[in-house]
């Protein structure tokens, strides 16, 4: 999955690819890399941090004049959105999967609007604050057991649903590394992992860098993620994370 930020404020990339053009140009050149996905957002993390909260109206207008063209690429599309009037924007425009950042937890309409639409969703874990005395992974599993009963009651197929652990959100630098070493434990569900690493600020903790400087550590990271079952990654570095996915695959393979 591509991660495409329209976005004047996105931690890594934000202002890169407002413009149609530009955004355009980015999708393709991520296809042409090898993303099966592209994950458009148009509001950056940023707003939970204690910048101004970006409202539906911002979303859609930089959404407008992008989205149907990079629908019609040739690659799903997912709509990063948390609101569901966004995400039912996108889904008119050609989007085919919703990624709601707050699980199905902060709109109402959200899940009743995937369940009627049957696309699937991607559940992330998320928390209002930091706490670093909690168990992070239990917090996952049973902020994960709220929203599947949520997406139940809404009539969305479990079939439609991959579960996404949050790195970085919510997290200390340290949780999010524990949520990717103890990733097999949310096995127990039965349901597809995504993990989007690219970038996030741990790596930082590990080895001090900005974001685009944090390319090896995101390799590293996702090929943990994947080694522990994770079938979807989330990158802002499709090339070079699959080229290091395929020689990792294709040693493990070996007898």
């Amino acid at each position: 999955m591509g991660v495409l930020n329209i976005t004047p404020d996105s931690f890594s990339d934000g202002g890169k690819f407002i413009a149609p053009e530009q955004a355009l140009a980015r999708a393709r050149a991520m296809i042409d890399a090898g993303a099966d996905i592209i994950d458009v957002g148009a509001e950056s993390t940023r707003p939970y941090k204690g910048a101004r909260p970006v409202t539906a109206e911002d979303e859609l207008a930089r959404l407008k004049p992008v989205l149907s063209g990079v629908a019609a690429l040739g690659v799903p599309v997912s709509i990063d959105s948390m609101k569901a009037e966004v995400v039912a924007f996108a889904l008119d425009q050609g989007a085919a999967i919703a990624n709601d950042v707050w699980g199905l937890q902060r709109d109402a309409e959200m899940a009743p609007l995937i369940a009627a639409r049957g696309v699937p969703v991607i559940v992330m874990h998320n928390r209002d604050s930091v706490d670093p005395a909690i168990d992070i992974v239990a917090d996952m599993k049973t902020f994960f057991d709220r929203s599947l009963a949520i997406a139940a009651q809404a009539g969305i197929a479990r079939d439609k649903i991959v579960l996404d652990p949050g790195i970085g959100f919510g997290k200390t630098a340290e949780q999010s590394m524990t949520a990717l070493a103890r990733l097999r434990e949310l096995d127990t569900f039965g349901l597809p992992i995504l993990v989007g690493a690219s970038r996030k600020r741990f790596i930082a903790s590990v080895s001090p860098s900005e974001p685009p400087e944090r390319l090896a550590g995101s390799i590293a990271a996702h090929l943990i993620a994947a080694q522990r079952g994770a079938k979807i990654i989330r990158t802002h570095d499709v090339g070079e994370t699959l080229q290091a996915l395929r020689v990792a695959h294709a040693i493990e393979s070996k007898p």
